[in-house]
């Protein structure tokens, strides 16, 4: 029988390691799974890791598919670091689209520069508002914030469901669930690069993710925020001794989790969509679970690690096309990889120990 101990000392190797040995073990998974559903493995390796490298097109839509997974995952460390499981970001990022939509289409005629920068607040006010309703029951009736934010996630769901198929949809629409197109003010622009032009679908919202992503680090890493965020995730005890408000502390992070859930959202849909419809995430609030855990909770290392998992995406959908590999395997491989990344995380806090029992007999 076995039993896991609580290590003394984290090994700063383990650390370090996990990430890669994660990744590695689930490329050799996917070598077996590709062989038995009667693949090539190597071509299907060489379409999911290396195809979408292989042109510069290609790598700008690797971080057009990364900028909501890095906002996301961001947000998500800062929660996660503090021992608050905020699963609903899915939910968060649609409302927070739902909120700039919905004013971006009451000014559907207007030319005002003011208007972008007036959806990226109500964006962050919606998601926010989202995250807010599990912080104050977590607080007030102790509920489990993972249920509430899950189920909310459905709810903000159905509620965008109705409301493009309903009250928003476009009478141009023909039937289909479909909103009125934003006005050219309330769209993001592509990135213009002198001598180049535009580089596929770059657009200025990635320049902002990875801006997020350094603030947020700085933030973590060299303020009392930081300091106060580490301290409730190590030992919340401890942040009461210290004079720290728990309270206040699981308030700001939800707020500001689901508040940068909700920017993403704001920020897909004005710089690939256009318009609200139904899907607008591709389950980017899941998958920037993985993201966040593959960073090891370091927002800076959610750049590198968002852009990975943008690359299983991309090379998911180029083995589709080149190989008819069914789109259900980038899920497959996401979560093999998150096994081993929480699996990781296991080893390395805890150790495995061994309890031997020797049967004895009594003679009578």
């Amino acid at each position: 029988m076995f039993y896991l101990t609580p290590r003394k000392e984290i090994s700063l190797f383990f650390t370090i390691s996990i990430p890669v040995i994660s990744i590695l073990l689930t490329i050799i998974f996917g070598f077996f799974i590709f062989s038995i559903l009667g693949y090539d493995p190597g071509k299907a390796l060489y379409h999911f890791f290396i195809s979408p490298l292989s042109r510069l097109d290609k790598i700008a839509d690797l971080f057009v598919k990364a900028c909501p997974l890095m906002i996301i995952g961001t947000g998500l460390v800062l929660c996660f670091r503090a021992n608050i499981w905020n699963i609903g970001a899915e939910g968060q990022l649609i409302m927070g689209a739902v909120f700039a939509g919905g004013l971006a289409l009451s000014f559907s005629e207007t030319q005002s520069l003011w208007l972008l920068p007036a959806m990226a607040i109500f964006s962050f006010i919606g998601g926010a508002l989202w995250a807010l309703f599990p912080a104050l029951l977590k607080i007030k009736l102790r509920t489990n914030e993972i249920l509430v934010t899950l189920m909310l996630t459905y709810v903000a769901s159905l509620f965008l469901d109705w409301l493009v198929r309903g009250p928003w949809r476009s009478p141009t629409s023909f039937g289909f669930p479909l909103t009125k197109y934003y006005p050219d003010v309330g769209l993001i622009s592509k990135i213009y690069f002198p001598g180049i032009g535009n580089i596929s679908q770059l657009h200025w919202g990635v320049l902002i993710a990875i801006l997020i992503c350094l603030l947020c680090w700085f933030a973590m890493e060299k303020t009392v925020f930081g300091f106060k965020i580490k301290l409730i995730g190590d030992s919340p005890q401890a942040l009461r001794f210290s004079g720290f408000n728990e309270s206040k502390t699981t308030i700001t992070l939800f707020i500001i989790s689901g508040g940068l859930a909700g920017l993403a959202g704001m920020i897909e849909v004005s710089a690939n969509i256009g318009q609200l419809q139904p899907n607008i995430s591709f389950g980017y609030g899941f998958t920037a679970i993985i993201v966040a855990f593959l960073a090891r909770l370091n927002p800076a290392a959610v750049i590198i690690s968002g852009l990975l998992i943008a690359l299983i995406e991309v090379g998911g959908d180029s083995a589709q096309i080149a190989l008819a590999i069914p789109k259900v395997v980038t899920g497959v491989f996401k979560g093999i990889l998150l096994f081993f990344l929480l699996a990781g995380e296991t080893l390395t806090k805890y150790a495995i120990g061994f309890n031997y029992y020797q049967k004895s007999s009594l003679n009578d």
